[in-house]
C-alpha cells in the first residue's frame, strides 16, 4: 500500500462558503410561510459539513479512511476541510530516536559482548506505517534490536588481523552496516532510518578481565616491536658513522659486543648502569 494525497480544501475558504450557505438557509427558512422539505434537507447538510474541519500541525499528517478504505493523507499544515464522513487519524512525521537496551550477544569470534545502539528515524510513507504493520513504533524498536543483534555477530569485537573490520576500531563502517540492515527491515513499515550508531560496547563481565589482559599484552608487544625496530636502526646508523669517519676499527667480535650492548641499552625497561673500561680495548 502506497501513500497518496487526500482530498481537502483550505479551511478558511471552506468556512466562508459554509457561512454563506448557512446564512442563505436561515433567510429562506425565516421568510418562508411553511418549511419546505428541500430547505430542511439543505440545512441538515450544511450543519453536517461543519464537521469536516480539522487542523494539521507542522510535521504531522492526517491519514483518512472511508468505511475501512484508505482514501489519502493530508500533509498541508493549518486549518483544512474535507468530507465529514472521512475518519482522520493523526500520525507524526517528526524525527524520533530511541536507544535500544543492552544486548548480550557473541561476536564473530564467539566472545560474549554487550552492545546497544541509538537509532534516529522518521515516518516516510504514512499509508505503510498505518496499515502494513500493527504498531509501527513497536515494530521499529523490535526490528532495530534484531538487526543490531545480527550485525554484532558478523564482526569481531576488536581488531586482530590486518584490515579486518571490527566493532571497536571501525565505528563508521559498522554504523553504515547497521543503518543499512535496519533500513531493510523497516522498509515495509514506511520508516526512513536517518542514523544508527553504537552507543555502548563492552565485553561481557565474565570475560572482561581476561580480554583486558589480552589487550594489554597486545599493546606491550606492539610497543616492543616499535622499540626494537628503532633500536636496530640506531645501531646500524652508529656502526655506519664509526666506519665512515674512521673513529675506531672494530673486528666482527667487537661489533657483535657493541651491537649487544646498544640493544640492551635501547630496549631495556630500566636505565642501564654503565661500566667504564679503563684498560685496553682488547
Amino acid at each position: 500500500m502506497n501513500e497518496k494525497k487526500g482530498f481537502s480544501f483550505n479551511g478558511y475558504a471552506a468556512a466562508l462558503v459554509l457561512a454563506g450557505l448557512q446564512y442563505l438557509t436561515l433567510v429562506n427558512v425565516v421568510s418562508a410561510a411553511s418549511l419546505p422539505l428541500f430547505w430542511l434537507i439543505f440545512a441538515v447538510l450544511v450543519a453536517v459539513c461543519w464537521g469536516g474541519f480539522f487542523i494539521v500541525q507542522p510535521n504531522q499528517a492526517k491519514v483518512m479512511t472511508f468505511f475501512g478504505s484508505y482514501v489519502g493523507t493530508v500533509k498541508d499544515n493549518g486549518l483544512r476541510w474535507t468530507i465529514p464522513l472521512f475518519i482522520r487519524t493523526n500520525i507524526s512525521l517528526r524525527i524520533r530516536n530511541f536507544e535500544s537496551g543492552q544486548l548480550k550477544v557473541n561476536d564473530n569470534h564467539g566472545n560474549p559482548i554487550e552492545i546497544a545502539a541509538v537509532v534516529v528515524w522518521a515516518v516516510e510513507d504514512t499509508a505503510e506505517a498505518m496499515f502494513e504493520v500493527d504498531d509501527y513504533e513497536s515494530y521499529v524498536s523490535i526490528q532495530s534490536e534484531a538487526a543490531l543483534r545480527n550485525m554484532a555477530t558478523t564482526y569481531p569485537y576488536d581488531l586482530h588481523e590486518g584490515d579486518e573490520v571490527a566493532l571497536r576500531s571501525h565505528p563508521k563502517e559498522v554504523s553504515e552496516s547497521l543503518k543499512t540492515e535496519i533500513q531493510q527491515r523497516l522498509a515495509k513499515a514506511g520508516v526512513h532510518v536517518l542514523e544508527a550508531r553504537i552507543s555502548h560496547l563492552a565485553y561481557a563481565p565474565e570475560i572482561a578481565s581476561a580480554m583486558l589482559q589480552r589487550q594489554q599484552a597486545s599493546a606491550i608487544i606492539a610497543a616492543r616491536s616499535k622499540i626494537v625496530e628503532g633500536a636496530v636502526g640506531m645501531v646500524e646508523t652508529a656502526l655506519a658513522k664509526l666506519s665512515e669517519q674512521d673513529i675506531v676499527e672494530l673486528d666482527e667480535e667487537r661489533k657483535a659486543a657493541m651491537v649487544s650492548n646498544l640493544l640492551v641499552v635501547l630496549c631495556g625497561d630500566h636505565s642501564t648502569q654503565p661500566v667504564i673500561n679503563a684498560g685496553s680495548l682488547y
